[in-house]
C-alpha cells in the first residue's frame, strides 16, 4: 500500500486536467442552454403531476415552475465559471448539486451519462483543476501550479476507462454478440440517411456494429493510454460517438465522451493546445512562473480517492446478486454503464377493486403520468410498484379504503414474443420495493 501511495503522488503536469475542466464545463453549459431551449425544463420537470423517486431519495421533490428554470439557470452559470475557473470551487459545488438533484427528482429520465456528469462533478470539487490556465491564475499569477499528484488526473482518466469497459463487458451478452439485438431492430428504421441508408438494412452491418461496439469499448481506454497508438485511438473515438450521435440522437453524451477522453493526451499536448488558445483570444498567462508542485500531504484524499473507484469497480456488479434475467427484471440495471443494450416496449393495464362493493376498472394512465412516463414505466417493475401506490393514495382520498391494485403488464424485449412481466394476481398496495429480489416479477420465457 505505501509502494502504491508513493507511486500515485508522483507529481505530474497540471495541464490536461486544466484542459478537462474547460472542454467538460463548456460542453456542459451548452447542454444545459439546449435543454431549455428546447423546452424540457417544462416538459420533464414542470408538467408531470407525478414523479417517480429513487429508492431512498422519496423526499427529493421538483420546485414550483420559476424555482426549476431557476435551478437551471444556476446550472448552466456554474459549468460556464467551471469552465474558465471563476469562484472554481463554488461553481463545481453548485454544479454538482443542481444537476444531481435535477436527475433525482424522476427516474423515468435516467440516462447513464447523466450518472457520469454527476460523478465528474463531484471529483472536480476536489481537484484544483483551477489552478492553470484559468480565469483564476490570469488574475493572480502567484496562485498557478504547473504539478500535482498523479492521482488527480489518473482518477478521472480510471473514471472513463470504467464507463468504456464496463460498458463492453455488458455488450458480451447472447443477444448482443450473437443476433445483433437490439441493433438489428433499430438500424434498419434509419434507412432514410442519406449514402449509407441502403447499408443499415443490412443484417450483416448489424452484427459488425455490435462486434464493433463490444471491442471498441473494451480496448479503447488502453489504446488511449498508448503514446504509440494514442492519436489513431482518439479518431476511433470521434467516429464512433458521431456515430452514435447521428444514428441514435443521444443528446450530448457524445461529445462529452470525445472531450473528456482528451485527458489522455500528453500534458505537452495540452500545453500546445493551451497556448493556442491563448494567442487566439489574446489571453496574457505568465509564462515565466516556475515549477510550483501541489503536494498533498494528507494520505486521506488519496485513500478515499481508492475507495471511490474500488466502489465504482464493484457496484455494476450487483445485478449478480439477482435471479432472472437482468434486462427483463433490470434490478441492478441503472448506474452500472449499460449504454442502450435492449429494445424493450409494452404496456401496463391497472385493474382497481373495491373490496366493499367488489367493483372493478380500469385506469388510464395517461390521467397521471406524461407519454414518456408512461411509456417507461410500463416495462419497469419498480416504476410499476411505484405508480401501483400513487393509484393506491389517489383512490384512498376519493373514499375507497384499502384498494386491490393489479396489473397486466405486457412487454416485448429484444424482439421476442409480448409476455407477461408482473404476476397479474399479485396485489400491489401489499408489496414493498426493496434490494431484495422481486419475485412477482414473472420469468423471461426467450422463446420467440
Amino acid at each position: 500500500m505505501k509502494e502504491l501511495i508513493r507511486r500515485i503522488s508522483i507529481p505530474t503536469h497540471i495541464a490536461p486536467l486544466a484542459s478537462f475542466r474547460l472542454i467538460f464545463g463548456l460542453i456542459m453549459f451548452a447542454g444545459v442552454l439546449r435543454f431549455m431551449l428546447k423546452g424540457w425544463v417544462y416538459d420533464l420537470y414542470i408538467a408531470p403531476t407525478f414523479y417517480f423517486k429513487y429508492f431512498g431519495f422519496e423526499f427529493i421533490q421538483p420546485l414550483n415552475p420559476v424555482g426549476m428554470y431557476a435551478v437551471f439557470v444556476i446550472m448552466g452559470f456554474s459549468f460556464l465559471f467551471m469552465a474558465i475557473g471563476f469562484w472554481y470551487r463554488l461553481a463545481s459545488i453548485l454544479a454538482f448539486l443542481s444537476f444531481t438533484y435535477v436527475e433525482l427528482i424522476d427516474k423515468t429520465n435516467y440516462l447513464n451519462h447523466y450518472y457520469f456528469v454527476s460523478i465528474v462533478c463531484l471529483l472536480l470539487i476536489f481537484l484544483p483543476a483551477d489552478r492553470f490556465f484559468s480565469l483564476r491564475t490570469l488574475r493572480k499569477p502567484q496562485e498557478q501550479i504547473t504539478h500535482l499528484p498523479l492521482y488527480c488526473i489518473g482518477i478521472l482518466k480510471v473514471q472513463l476507462g470504467i464507463v468504456y469497459c464496463y460498458a463492453g463487458l455488458a455488450k458480451l451478452n447472447s443477444d448482443w454478440m450473437l443476433k445483433a439485438l437490439p441493433l438489428k431492430i433499430w438500424l434498419p428504421a434509419k434507412a432514410n440517411i442519406p449514402l449509407v441508408g441502403n447499408l443499415l438494412t443490412k443484417t450483416w452491418v448489424a452484427y459488425l456494429f455490435s462486434w464493433f461496439g463490444a471491442f471498441y469499448d473494451l480496448l479503447i481506454p488502453f489504446f488511449l493510454l498508448s503514446k504509440k497508438y494514442r492519436f489513431i485511438a482518439y479518431f476511433f473515438v470521434v467516429v464512433f460517438h458521431l456515430a452514435t450521435y447521428f444514428l441514435f440522437q443521444i443528446g450530448m453524451f457524445p461529445f462529452v465522451m470525445i472531450g473528456a477522453t482528451l485527458i489522455f493526451f500528453s500534458a505537452e499536448w495540452h500545453l500546445k493546445m493551451q497556448n493556442k488558445l491563448s494567442r487566439t483570444f489574446q489571453l496574457k498567462f505568465s509564462s515565466h512562473t516556475p515549477d510550483k508542485i501541489l503536494s498533498i500531504k494528507n494520505n486521506l484524499l488519496k485513500y478515499l480517492a481508492m475507495l471511490f473507484l474500488t466502489f465504482q469497480l464493484l457496484f455494476p456488479f450487483r445485478f449478480l446478486a439477482y435471479p432472472g434475467k437482468l434486462f427483463w427484471t433490470e434490478q441492478g440495471y441503472r448506474f452500472s454503464w449499460r449504454v442502450m443494450l435492449m429494445e424493450k416496449a409494452g404496456y401496463a393495464i391497472f385493474h382497481i377493486t373495491d373490496p366493499k362493493t367488489n367493483r372493478t376498472w380500469e385506469v388510464n394512465n395517461y390521467d397521471f403520468l406524461t407519454l414518456n412516463q408512461e411509456k417507461m414505466m410500463s416495462t419497469q417493475a419498480d416504476m410499476i410498484l411505484q405508480f401501483a401506490h400513487y393509484l393506491e393514495e389517489y383512490y384512498q382520498s376519493k373514499g375507497i379504503q384499502d384498494p386491490i391494485i393489479t396489473v397486466e403488464s405486457y412487454v416485448t424485449l429484444n424482439g421476442s414474443r409480448t409476455q407477461l412481466m408482473i404476476d397479474p394476481t399479485a396485489d400491489l398496495t401489499k408489496l414493498k420495493d426493496t434490494f431484495a429480489p422481486k419475485k412477482w416479477i414473472k420469468p423471461f420465457n426467450p422463446v420467440n
